[in-house]
């Protein structure tokens, strides 16, 4: 109890909690530093605050024990909450109260979501995020991200808010230790790509940074053009010798087989009665086992030797948890949840206090892996409110070695089978340095997602603590389930939703016709390359072309309608031999829309087929519309699903694609979506699936939405489009009277019966090909882009339809064109002469021709009449 009223103390204080260094000189870190000559060096007390332990992990041997985070160590829950709580308290100083409000704290799992809750309670007017690696369906990731030297990488983000994320005050990442900066920094860039901000705090308990690091992540943060701060409560470094990775393995292997080799029981423990014995007063110093000093140490898993208890008592403790209130973090905690809980705490600490036995005086609280606040408050108002002596930590996922040493942070190891259905399947799961400790019983806490047949089992976490225990407790919170999504609606349609027939095209799109979304062309550009916007939150003027283009467009269809025809059949064809005899098209709205339309007009044609067909958003950086998907997948079979482009360029929304459906995948549980793309041409050989590699002017691409069923561009912003909404999209209607959309698909379906035989026997000459993608663009606008001077590949457009692009929506610097390259071009060079634009001719340019996007942002970037200039 005197503990905890010092710890509460200086909390209330705004100090530190005080944690000694080991009891009798013994460090917890000095077994791993003797062996491996591991140095822990930094500020005074940093060995107050770490031990040192071994584990199986082929990126890292050793492993980095905190004494105050209430994982791996039992430690007072009041020194636990105080270091997260001060913590928080020092980044409101740093940010003043009017930052403060608009900052936004995020944890990383497993192991930092309840500091980072407390460091949000010291910050008092934050809400929290943690990551999480439990998938919820029907809930889009915000983002993701990878931990590098974990043993289990992959966080989702999974807010129940989407805008939690989206706005632009300062984000507070919190993790438990700061140690190379890889996991800050993957988290950094992908949410900069997609919710851009101008500050971040980065909270740890120990830095632990290389000199290398830390100038890394400086340099980091200019590139990005952000602040970067850090608050830590000690610094320090680690020094590893040369081989210290591989000789670190050959250790724990040796003491695995030396623990199995000295008597220990079929579960890998020391056979005989395990001994009780006080537990420290400080966190460092753990308790002293018995056993042979300095093997390898897994705690019995069995029932203790003299009792039968293959289905241990576990008393249930009924808390009330409040009614909706989060469990946790991993959908969002705001400071009005915390008001709750907080008035919800001593009832709930009451009813485990009178469900305790009589004669016990040392307790245990044990959370459960993602789920360490709500054990963590629980455990602090029982400390608070009653005589005992109370201790916390929780499971967790981590493989370590154990051994029965002072000088070891992990003494002794419970493992047990994974209750909680995980995403990456079933595995083992630890509870580190409570069997043995002598506590007079354990509480359990966990989700009602883990509250499951299989920690009931006679191998599962409550069997295994009675071994070590004359009490089991149980408590359950309620997981918090986010609201699901409302019904999707009905796909939108012509003429009330483009200028296509019904049948033609269903939009899984929702209109924003009657939303002012269009902005000058410059000060998008502008707000786009700074970072201060994505391109899909906003919508370029629509290109109005002058008659002296329109007869281009006309002239170029005249052209080229048969050679369309005959791309679009061999396309068709070989997905109806290849993909499925029935398959449902899918195009990539906008651009995919016409050849989408146009494939299915083949189909028709050619085979009576009358195939469905959607057009659906995908946006760079932030991938495929999530709600669209789960239309297809409750409307037809996902295996069916062929998506459709226009083009490809360098492959960007090939690639984009992919990586969104395998997050789909992931998060929803749905398969049989294939990221293969069946596009009209590929010049960049970026698919399998195509009409043409031939890199020739496309008419469709000439227009905006004059060609594509009078629909913008499509529209993702977080005030317009909501979790449970599909992306949206504008119908201009008002341009109806220079509408050429169904002119052009007429004028190339006119053209089927003369190129059907051709387009047949192109097809199959093409099936029994190698078709497989040589990404030859993608290297030639890498190549392009150093060459230029340019150094980002999102600012070279290569070919006809993507350099027309350029010149309709973007700030264009220049054009480069194939020398000799022909009448592809005659719009091209029209459209560069009225906006001031050099055209140079480049020999052994793989495509026709290439777009460079202005690499100077401002709106410098162009003339006072909105004509280009040169660098």
């Amino acid at each position: 109890m005197e503990k905890a009223e010092k710890a509460e103390k200086a909390v209330n204080q705004g100090e530190r909690p005080e944690v000694r260094d080991a009891d009798d000189g013994v460090w917890s870190g000095d077994w791993v530093a003797e062996r491996l000559g591991v140095e822990l060096v930094g500020d005074e007390g940093l060995t107050g605050l770490l031990g040192l332990a071994l584990r199986r992990n082929p990126k890292r041997a050793h492993l980095l024990v905190s004494n105050v985070l209430g994982k791996h160590v039992p430690q007072s829950p009041s020194v636990v909450y105080g270091y997260g709580w001060e913590l928080g308290r020092r980044v409101r100083e740093l940010l003043g109260e009017k930052e403060a409000r608009r900052a936004v704290v995020l944890g990383y799992a497993e192991t930092a979501t309840g500091l980072g809750h407390c460091v949000a309670d010291g910050l008092g007017v934050a809400p929290y995020l943690h990551s999480t690696r439990r998938p919820v369906a029907g809930l889009d990731p915000a983002g993701g991200f990878e931990e590098s030297h974990s043993h289990a990488t992959s966080h989702l983000l999974l807010p129940e808010d989407p805008a939690l994320l989206a706005g632009d005050g300062p984000l507070v990442l919190v993790d438990d230790e700061f140690s190379t900066g890889n996991t800050v920094l993957n988290t950094v860039r992908d949410l900069q790509g997609r919710y851009p901000r101008g500050r971040y705090v980065v909270v740890a308990l120990v830095d632990m940074r290389s000199a290398a690091d830390a100038s890394r992540l400086a340099d980091f943060a200019e590139e990005i053009g952000a602040r970067v701060d850090l608050v830590t409560a000690a610094r320090g470094t680690v020094r590893l010798p040369e081989g210290v990775l591989e000789k670190g393995q050959e250790l724990v292997a040796r003491y695995e087989a030396e623990g199995a080799a000295v008597g220990e029981s079929s579960s890998g423990a020391p056979s005989g009665p395990v001994a009780q014995f006080p537990a420290p007063l400080k966190g460092t110093s753990q308790p002293r086992p018995q056993g042979a000093r300095g093997t390898a140490r897994t705690a019995p898993t069995g029932p203790h030797p003299d009792e039968d208890r293959t289905a241990p008592h576990v008393t249930r403790v009924d808390l009330h948890w409040p009614v909706g209130l989060p469990d946790g973090g991993r959908h969002g905690f705001t400071p009005a949840q915390r008001a709750r809980l907080e008035a919800a705490l001593p009832a709930m600490a009451a009813r485990i206090a009178e469900a305790l036995p009589h004669h016990a005086r040392r307790v245990h609280i044990l959370g459960f892996e993602e789920l360490m606040y709500a054990p963590l408050r629980l455990a602090r108002e029982l400390e608070r409110d009653t005589g005992l002596e109370v201790r916390y930590s929780t499971t967790t996922r981590s493989p370590v070695l154990a051994v029965d040493d002072p000088g070891y942070a992990i003494r002794t190891r419970l493992a047990f089978p994974a209750h909680d259905d995980p995403a990456d399947g079933p595995g083992e799961r630890y509870a580190y340095n409570v069997a043995g400790a002598g506590f007079d019983a354990v509480v359990v806490v966990v989700d009602s997602a883990a509250d499951t047949p299989a920690l009931h089992a006679p191998d599962g976490l409550p069997a295994r603590l009675a071994a070590h225990t004359p009490e089991v407790l149980l408590a359950v919170v309620p997981s918090y389930a986010p609201e699901r999504p409302r019904m999707l609606p009905e796909p939108l349609r012509g003429p009330d939703f483009s200028s296509y027939a019904p049948e033609e095209v269903g939009w899984l799109l929702q209109d924003l016709s009657d939303v002012t979304l269009e902005a000058p062309t410059e000060e998008r550009e502008e707000a786009i390359q700074s970072g201060g916007a994505h391109y899909a939150e906003s919508l370029p003027v629509e290109y109005q072309p002058s008659e002296q283009y329109q007869e281009l467009f006309h002239a170029a269809l005249a052209d080229s309608a048969a050679r369309i025809a005959q791309a679009v059949g061999v396309v068709t064809e070989t997905v109806l031999a290849e993909r499925s005899p029935r398959p449902v098209l899918v195009s990539l709205a906008r651009a995919g829309t016409p050849v989408g339309i146009l494939m299915r007009r083949w189909a028709q044609h050619r085979h009576g087929l009358d195939l469905p067909h959607y057009a659906v958003s995908i946006v760079r950086g932030r991938g495929i519309d999530a709600n669209a998907l789960r239309w297809l997948a409750e409307h037809h079979d996902p295996r069916d699903v062929v998506f459709v482009d226009g083009w490809t360029g360098k492959g960007a929304i090939t690639r984009e694609l992919a990586q969104a459906l395998e997050e789909f995948e992931k998060s929803d549980g749905i398969t049989g979506f294939s990221p293969e793309i069946a596009v009209l041409a590929d010049p960049g050989s970026c698919v399998r699936t195509y009409g043409t590699r031939e890199d020739f002017l496309i008419p469709s691409a000439c227009l905006n939405s004059t060609v594509s069923g009078l629909i913008s561009r499509t529209v993702l912003r977080a005030d317009l489009v909501g979790p449970h909404d599909f992306h949206g999209a504008k119908f201009y209607r008002e341009l109806a009277a220079t509408d050429v959309s169904v002119a052009f698909l007429d004028a190339v379906s006119a053209r089927f019966p003369e190129v059907a035989d051709a387009a047949g026997a192109q097809a199959k000459e093409l099936l029994a090909a190698d078709r497989s993608p040589t990404w030859e663009g993608w290297a030639a606008v890498e190549r392009i882009s150093e060459e230029y001077g340019i150094h980002d590949v999102n600012l070279v457009k290569p070919g006809v339809g993507e350099t027309t692009r350029v010149m309709l929506r973007r700030v264009p610097w220049k054009v480069l064109a194939r020398a000799g390259a022909g009448s592809d071009l005659d719009h091209v060079r029209l459209l560069a002469e009225q906006r001031g634009v050099p055209v140079e001719e480049v020999d052994r340019l793989p495509y026709t021709c290439v777009g460079l996007i202005h690499p100077k942002y401002t709106r410098g970037a162009t003339g006072a009449d909105g004509k280009a200039v040169t660098l």
